[in-house]
């Protein structure tokens, strides 16, 4: 394949591209709902760790959505012209701040979340419960094996 001759960098070459078509295919079909509220993946990543996980400072906001702590501020402000979130000080370190769910953003993430984690479904229909749980259980080993390296 390409020049590559070893059949472990081949195999890992081939299931990337597997992995990303998929995932590509997957985006394919839940983007279109968020686009119509005028929300990215990102952001509807941030609304929901906000929503499961209470407020959050832009770290961990970065480190929970895996990206740069300049993407988390560009989300953020766009969801703050929105009312969406606002910044407010963390009480337990007056250096720090936090960001959290407005009643408005709160209500909208409470309205969506259920439709997308069903469009979520629809579109990983093609796999049954259990290959679900075979493959998220995969997918974490993966994450964490790449995170180490």
């Amino acid at each position: 394949m390409y020049g590559v001759t070893d059949p472990a960098v081949e195999e890992a070459v081939r299931a990337y591209v597997k992995l990303m078509r998929a995932s590509r295919s997957v985006l394919a079909q839940i983007e279109p709902a968020l686009a119509a509220r005028g929300l990215t993946p990102t952001q509807l990543g941030v609304l929901e760790a906000l929503l499961h996980k209470g407020a959050m400072t832009h770290r961990d906001l970065g480190h929970k959505e895996l990206t740069s702590a300049g993407n988390v501020s560009d989300v953020v402000d766009k969801l703050e012209r929105r009312d969406l979130v606002a910044r407010v000080p963390d009480p337990a370190d007056r250096r720090a701040v936090r960001v959290e769910l407005t009643g408005q953003g709160r209500e909208l993430i409470e309205g969506l979340f259920p439709r997308h984690a069903a469009d979520i479904a629809r579109a990983m229909a093609g796999l049954s419960g259990e290959e679900l749980r075979q493959l998220g259980g995969l997918l974490r080993r993966l994450g964490v094996g790449a995170g180490q390296g």
